[in-house]
């Protein structure tokens, strides 16, 4: 692959490849560099019915490989390797990665984020069998069925909220005696009669052999313990921001989410984020895929500009 590229990909999930098929079509030469299968955290999610043009619903796996080919066909560049740090080296961005270096004047960062995981048994071996990071994504797969939602935050407030328009009755579990939402939602959570509080407990294991059938729970100021049957369990304690390779860089929040204006520009010229790297990204693929587009044209425009 010749250099210098005009537009680096930095991730290829949702944000990444649909930035990669823009790019493409515009004939950008381009480069998405993704360290893992093309997917991102969409490859977590058994069945997305949400996104548009699939009405029977597409695995989250097979989305993203659809749109790695697509971007392939236009003749995308790609490397699997993982970015190290980016650098600006005489007039140019470089980005370092364990597969070479690669320079441009414009870059996207749409390295996602991880889920906080509990670390418990039963958590890995049951993802997508009952075991989900994503309430949207998942929800309606539990319909009338019993769920538990672990977390006290915002987020695992707003995933129970949302569950309760499809399941029969939701746990909400959480380690403290109260919540760490904000004010409204938690009134609006506590009020709800599909959703149950169990306060100060925390969940040693989730067990089932092909799919989930009870968590395994302690109470941490007592020490009693107790199984409660559900047949999901949607782990909502946060997630972690990849960008330990631009930190420094470009101006990341107290989390480590990366800011951006309106234009999806960050603190740095040429350097662009999209997707759930983003400060307050809704986590869709759908708004990812948007942003990812966004960038694309935005790129295109600085090429035309700069000839």
């Amino acid at each position: 692959m010749s250099e210098p590229f005009e537009f680096i990909i930095i991730g290829g999930g949702p944000a990444g490849l649909t930035a990669a098929i823009y790019a493409a079509n515009a004939m950008l030469k381009s480069l998405l560099i993704e360290r893992e299968v093309p997917g991102g955290q969409m490859n977590l999610a058994a069945l997305i019915e949400n996104f548009p043009g699939f009405p029977e619903g597409i695995s989250g796996f097979e989305l993203g490989q659809r749109m790695h080919q697509q971007a392939v066909k236009f003749g995308l560049n790609s490397v699997n390797a993982e970015v190290k740090s980016v650098l600006l080296e005489d007039g140019m961005l470089k980005v370092k990665t364990s597969g070479g270096d690669f320079s441009s004047h414009t870059i996207l960062v749409a390295s996602g984020a991880k889920h906080q995981k509990l670390g418990i048994p039963g958590e890995d071996k049951l993802l997508g069998k009952g075991v989900s990071y994503c309430a949207v994504c998942d929800g309606a797969l539990f319909r009338n069925k019993p769920v538990a939602v672990i977390g006290g935050g915002n987020s695992a407030v707003n995933e129970s909220l949302y569950l309760s328009h499809f399941v029969s009755h939701i746990y909400l579990i959480h380690r403290r005696d109260s919540l760490r939402a904000s004010a409204l939602l938690q009134q609006r959570v506590l009020s709800n009669p599909k959703i149950k509080a169990i306060w100060n407990t925390v969940v040693e294991e989730i067990a089932g052999d092909d799919r989930v059938k009870e968590l395994r729970l302690r109470n941490s100021k007592t020490g009693q313990t107790s199984a409660l049957e559900v047949s999901a369990a949607f782990v909502a304690i946060g997630s972690i921001p990849n960008t330990d390779f631009i930190r420094g860089v470009v101006t990341l929040d107290e989390a480590g989410s990366v800011l951006t204006n309106d234009m999806l520009e960050t603190s740095v010229p040429g350097i662009f984020a999209a997707g759930d790297v983003r400060r307050n990204s809704p986590r869709q693929a759908i708004v990812a895929a948007g942003e990812g587009a966004y960038a694309a044209l935005q790129a295109d425009a600085l090429r035309h500009r700069r000839d």
